[in-house]
């Protein structure tokens, strides 16, 4: 499903349709989101709170978790 964005007119990639677990989504794909965004100095992700945060914000970009409820 893609949706056109206002700005530009092209259409978007994300959010992805999701239809059940997904194996790309790892322990390892959010460790590499941490690591990138403590190198750009924002601080480390160390209470399990933050990283639930963490990896429900970054399924909530990557994929349209709402599609298929009614």
């Amino acid at each position: 499903m893609s949706v056109p964005t206002s700005r530009s007119g092209a259409e978007r990639s994300y959010p992805l349709p999701h239809a059940g677990p997904d194996a790309r989504f790892t322990e390892s794909l959010v460790n590499s989101v941490v690591v990138v965004l403590v190198g750009y100095g924002y601080p480390r992700i160390d209470a399990p709170a933050d990283r639930a945060a963490l990896e429900t914000a970054l399924g909530a970009f990557l994929y349209n978790l709402l599609e298929n409820r009614t």
